[in-house]
This record gives C-alpha cells, sequence and structure tokens, in this order.
C-alpha cells in the first residue's frame, strides 16, 4: 500500500519577512503591556479611583513616570506594528495602518504632554475639574482624540478591505471594534465620570486592543505563506 507524500507547507524565510512579522508581533504585545500597567497602578497607588478616575491622571505625582512610560512604550509598539502592517498589506490598504499609526503617535504624545491633576488626584488636588488648564494638559487632550479617532477610522477601513476580501468575521470584528470605541470616547469626552462611563471606556480600550492584536496575528499568518507558494 503505498502513500502520498504530503508537501511541506512553504514559509516566506526572507529578512523581510522575518523583520515584518517582529513589528506585528509588538500589536500583539501592546494590548496586555498598557492594560496590566494602568491596572496594577490604578489598584495600587493612593487616591486612585479605577471607577472613577481617568488613567491619565496616574501620569501624576511622584510615580507618574510609570504611567507616562506606559503610554509612550505602548504608543511604540502601536507604531511598530503599523508599519508591520504596511510593509504586510503593501497596496491591499494604506490608510488602515497609517490612521493607526497616528493612534500609536497620539499615545506616544499623551505620554509626553501629562494631564492635568484633578478630582483629588494626586493627594491634596482640589476636587472636581481644575478652574484653568494648562497647556500640556490641553495637549494632552487634543493629542488623544486625534489618537482615538483615527483608531476609530482605522477600524472601519480595515472593515472594509475584509469586506472587499470576503472575510466576513474580521470584517464585523473591526465594525464592532470602531462602533463600541466611538461609544465610549463619547461618553469619557462629555464629562461624566460615573462607573458606568468609566468602565465603558475600560471595555472600549480592551476591545480596541483586541483588535489590533487579531489584525496583526491575521497578517503574520499571511506573511508565513511564501508569495511563491500561492
Amino acid at each position: 500500500m503505498s502513500t502520498m507524500a504530503v508537501p511541506a507547507k512553504e514559509t516566506d524565510c526572507s529578512r523581510a519577512g522575518r523583520i515584518t512579522r517582529s513589528l506585528l508581533g509588538y500589536g500583539v504585545l501592546a494590548g496586555p503591556v498598557y492594560v496590566a500597567a494602568a491596572l496594577v497602578q490604578g489598584l495600587l497607588r493612593p487616591g486612585f479611583d479605577l471607577l472613577h478616575d481617568d488613567v491619565s491622571l496616574l501620569s501624576n505625582g511622584s510615580l507618574g513616570w510609570i504611567q507616562i512610560a506606559n503610554f509612550i512604550v505602548t504608543g511604540a509598539f502601536v507604531i511598530a506594528a503599523a508599519i508591520g502592517m504596511t510593509r504586510a498589506l503593501g497596496d491591499r490598504s494604506v490608510w488602515a495602518p497609517r490612521l493607526l499609526g497616528i493612534f500609536g503617535a497620539g499615545l506616544v504624545a499623551a505620554g509626553v504632554f501629562v494631564a492635568d491633576p484633578m478630582n483629588g488626584f494626586p493627594a491634596g488636588t482640589p476636587a472636581g475639574r481644575p478652574e484653568t488648564m494648562t497647556t500640556h494638559g490641553i495637549l494632552h487632550i487634543v493629542a488623544a482624540a486625534i489618537g482615538f479617532l483615527c483608531l476609530i477610522a482605522s477600524c472601519f477601513v480595515s472593515a472594509r478591505r475584509y469586506g472587499r476580501e470576503a472575510r466576513p468575521g474580521m470584517k464585523w470584528f473591526s465594525i464592532v471594534t470602531g462602533v463600541v470605541f466611538l461609544l465610549s470616547f463619547a461618553g469619557v469626552a462629555s464629562g461624566a465620570s460615573s462607573p458606568i462611563v468609566v468602565l465603558g471606556f475600560w471595555a472600549g480600550v480592551i476591545v480596541a486592543f483586541a483588535w489590533i492584536a487579531a489584525v496583526s496575528v491575521d497578517l503574520y499568518r499571511g506573511t508565513l505563506v511564501s508569495p511563491t507558494a500561492a
């Protein structure tokens, strides 16, 4: 009885392929790094309330450097992933990775320009919002807003690409992510600080980073197939 040999799957083992996959790997790391660092700080830093306070406030105080580093490192990871997506997608999609890269840059800028203290955090800060905002506080809000809007746009642009490629699962994941993050961002932008709004934004952030990871993994797998094997 004879058996038919199964040909080995051809893979792109070129240096360019390895670099692309390494860059995409940062898209998987970005979310866990950001969420873990923010949650640990939120639970351990005295006076911070995870159900009411914005994570950006953690950039203040003697330990503020931790959240500043979290913003900058996570932003750099997202930018690296966006570059990897550009390399993996080629001319299939130009704007999706560009918009995601702007989101990453927005995170870096949010770390550079520290949010103004408020709501009694850090200790000694008056309750409520500051009467006047500093320049770096304004720039923090502007950078975050631009980054968030670009992330939402990247979701919808990606959904369109997945639609063209007849990938309904990733298409709807992209649409849902864009809608969820838009609603969660709108809640925070309204100025409300109720637990529902704050937890809603946490949910939006987690879904968004899960989407970035999923797209990164999807494109990572695509680079494993050599063009000559298609």
